[in-house]
């Protein structure tokens, strides 16, 4: 379906109206799994996940069937400002990549069992250099916005939403640091790989962008500060939530994208899980900020939704187990 909204403030309220856990289905699978054959707690955070996927579901004994992998891509204004290691035209190329299935989000996608889309968002009209002004009009954040509620599949059972975008690392900062404020080094990495230099002028750049944007908040951080690829993400993310789809997070850049959600909308975030924790710098104190305890910690900082799309796997491994197992009536052993 076309997406609902055509303004931000549509697009806000909308989540505003979301719904929320269906607590009758939480309630449910959380009794069911007291009864499982095994020692309470045994199965550690598998417990916890299957019950919160369940009350997203909105029903007791779920299974994981339809996972979904959406990567966006988009093009940075900011890389003129030299924040990376690769040229901008990597974005397309490895767009390019991706379609041939020559990505590692390609093979992580295959093995948890999930489809995959790539959504090119107008890779030849870069965003505008945030250090000079907003990063996008009200237009631009929309249309992308909208790009992303789209590419939702509603028979989706779990979303991962990833990333593909030269400089979005730099946006990605400028973001977390204008949400939750500190030094503009607490946010910064090195990203593709930048030296000593080219982290100072990282540094430099956020810390430029956000004085003269005025520190937005909420969406527009999105819009001042973001990329497409960024708002294709919050659009997927949003749209999952209108339709009780369970969202992986991936990492700092995807992450940073959520955030704004959760400035924007208090819960807006609750029917997502934040699949890992990266090796960029500062993902494990946005992640924090979020109130969003990783699944897995591998030290991977590809982004492209590969850490969340390994997680699908853990996912799933906590379903089969909710739903598959007898309990001590049905496997007639006694609890006692």
């Amino acid at each position: 379906m076309s997406a609902e909204f055509s303004t931000l403030a549509a697009f806000t309220a909308l989540l505003a109206g979301a719904p929320g856990v269906d607590q009758k289905a939480m309630g449910e699978a959380e009794a069911r799994n007291g009864q499982l054959t095994k020692p309470p707690g045994a199965l550690g955070r598998l417990e916890d996940i299957a019950i919160w996927y369940a009350g997203w579901r909105g029903t007791p004994r779920p299974n994981i069937e339809a996972p979904q992998v959406i990567v966006f891509a988009g093009n940075h204004g900011v890389t003129k400002q030299g924040v990376s290691a690769f040229p901008a035209e990597v974005t397309e190329q490895m767009v390019l990549n991706f379609q041939h299935g020559g990505a590692a989000i390609n093979q992580l996608s295959k093995a948890a069992g999930a489809d995959l889309d790539v959504i090119a968002l107008d890779l030849d009209t870069p965003t505008a250099d945030f250090t000079q002004g907003p990063a996008m009009s009200e237009a631009e954040i929309v249309a992308a916005l909208s790009a992303g509620w789209n590419a939702v599949n509603p028979d989706t059972d779990v979303l991962v939403v990833g990333e593909m975008g030269i400089g979005n690392t730099t946006s990605a900062a400028a973001i977390a640091h204008t949400l939750y404020g500190g030094a503009a080094e607490d946010w910064v990495g090195r990203g593709t790989g930048v030296g000593d230099a080219g982290l100072a002028n990282k540094v430099r750049v956020v810390r430029e962008g956000v004085a003269i944007n005025d520190t937005p908040k909420g969406l527009e951080a999105l819009r001042c500060l973001g990329g497409r690829e960024l708002a294709g993400m919050v659009g997927a993310i949003a749209r999952a939530r209108i339709l009780r789809i369970p969202v992986i997070l991936d990492g700092f850049i995807a992450t940073a994208a959520a955030a704004t959600l959760a400035d924007a909308v208090e819960g807006a975030l609750d029917h997502v899980v934040a699949g890992h924790v990266s090796a960029e710098s500062a993902h494990g104190a946005l992640l924090a900020q979020l109130d969003k305890r990783p699944i897995l910690d591998l030290n991977m900082r590809l982004g492209e939704g590969s850490g969340a799309a390994v997680a699908i796997n853990i996912l799933k491994a906590a379903m089969a187990c909710h739903s598959g197992m007898a309990t001590f009536a049905e496997a007639g052993v006694s609890d006692a």
